[in-house]
């Protein structure tokens, strides 16, 4: 790497879309270091279209053309504002790694694919930093479901060879990374299903909040244990790893088909305790399932704010684990899958791989992702 151009960018877009993450990263060293961070709200007619795009509709190419170029411009001007607040330039940053915003995840079936959007093109054109983006397509091409990616990531900063430690990131989906200590054993992670997504939906429906701040609302209510088991019976909870999910199975529409079937009179904060639930065991059933030997739980992304959520991991744990966040090690839970995309990034350049076939199931080791040169 050229001594000039220590710096990565990584922009991360999660499928809860509660904001736009930019990382500044610093490679000069041993271990790369969190330099500065920017989160960047959506503007609400973005939001508003992105959203749409994940469910079929009318005029969708237009709808996607349009939403692609203005969450590039967005994307380069998040990275712009970040090396302002840093004090850095942007010919001293070799590249900038977006995930872009996945608007459709199918890694199923004979034609799988998967599409995110935010044109790299604008991000290189407007910042003058090379731009890689897409990913996950090039891991599917190789026969894996395109996610998760973090575990690589994860394993290169977390992993130790003292503990059996698991990587839990609670965005909109939740994942686990499984680290053992013996380094002979593989990198396995997995999403576990729903994080926030849709408690955020439920909270936006009948609070016209974003999200349940710290869990308040579902503590305030109670579990129903038919609506939970109900629930819990979706057959993706017990399909076996490797395995990827998103919008596509479990959104809003799911939510209410499954509240018709027979408790549409659940008082609505009965609901979101029971949603909160939902994460919590889905995350704590496949962590005992397929890593009974874990130590430690680190958990990042924005869950690791909803205290209730937390509290009742905590509780689902046995007491030979220890719970805490990725602060514990020095990154903050908010800034985890953004300094990974810049990672990932400068291994594109680098030439190496950054899908591990023991997450994903893809046959090969890929390098990932299409280059936009500056």
């Amino acid at each position: 790497m050229n001594a000039d151009h220590p710096y990565f960018i990584g922009l991360m877009s999660g499928t809860s879309l509660d904001a736009l993450d930019a990382a500044l990263v610093d490679f000069s060293g041993q271990r790369p270091k969190l330099t500065a961070t920017l989160s960047t709200e959506w503007p609400a007619s973005l939001r508003s279209q992105l959203l749409a795009l994940c469910s079929p509709g009318d005029n969708e190419i237009q709808r996607m053309g349009k939403a692609d170029h203005e969450l590039g411009k967005l994307c380069a001007q998040a990275c712009q504002q970040l090396l302002s607040k840093a004090g850095v330039s942007a010919n001293q940053v070799a590249a900038i790694g977006s995930h872009g915003q996945t608007i459709r995840h199918m890694p199923e079936g004979e034609t799988p694919f998967t599409v995110q959007i935010g044109d790299p093109n604008l991000i290189a054109q407007l910042t003058g930093i090379t731009t890689v983006a897409d990913f996950r397509r090039r891991d599917m091409a190789a026969g894996g479901q395109g996610a998760p990616l973090a575990p690589g990531f994860h394993a290169a900063i977390f992993r130790t060879n003292d503990k059996n430690r698991a990587i839990l990131n609670i965005g909109g989906m939740a994942n686990l990374t499984l680290l053992f200590a013996d380094s002979c054993q593989p990198v396995t992670g997995f999403d576990t299903g729903p994080g926030n997504i849709l408690l955020d939906g439920w909270c936006q429906q009948h609070l016209n909040k974003a999200y349940d701040q710290n869990g308040q609302w579902a503590r305030s209510g109670t579990v129903n244990s038919a609506l939970l088991e109900q629930l819990l019976a979706t057959p993706y909870f017990v399909s076996p790893p490797p395995k990827s999910t998103g919008r596509e199975l479990f959104n809003s529409q799911w939510l209410d088909q499954q509240l018709k079937t027979s408790h549409s009179n659940i008082r609505t904060k009965d609901v979101a305790a029971t949603l909160t639930e939902l994460t919590a065991q889905s995350i704590c059933n496949d962590l005992q399932g397929y890593f009974p030997s874990c130590d430690e739980l680190l958990v990042c992304g924005g869950g690791a704010h909803n205290q209730f959520l937390m509290e009742r991991i905590n509780v689902l744990t046995p007491e030979t684990v220890t719970v805490d966040t990725t602060s514990s090690l020095g990154i903050e839970p908010d800034w985890v899958e953004a300094a990974a995309f810049a990672c990932f990034a400068k291994q594109t350049l680098e030439h190496k791989p950054s899908n591990l076939r023991s997450v994903t199931g893809a046959i090969s080791a890929c390098i990932l992702g299409g280059v936009y040169y500056a």
